[in-house]
């Protein structure tokens, strides 16, 4: 994918949609500019799983620890 974005005055881009798409990021996202021997990378930070977002759906009387769900499991088992 070759994708071509102008610098402004201030020095702000406009990333792509493919480009956010591609890396998964939204507005509010941080990207990360990596030098390495062959030129520069952009990759999103990731500061947190980006599953955690979904953490807890759905499961409210669920407790969050392994010591919470076994004991919640040996209870909905009856043990």
């Amino acid at each position: 994918m070759q994708k071509q974005a102008t610098i402004t005055s201030k020095g702000q881009i406009t990333v792509p949609r493919e480009v956010r798409r591609a890396l998964g990021v939204r507005s509010g996202d941080k990207l990360l500019f990596e030098s390495d021997g062959n030129g520069v990378r952009v990759r999103p930070v990731r500061s947190k799983s980006a599953f955690s977002k979904y953490r807890g759906i759905g499961n409210l009387n669920i407790p969050s620890g392994k010591k919470g769900i076994r004991k919640w499991l040996r209870g909905v088992r009856g043990e």
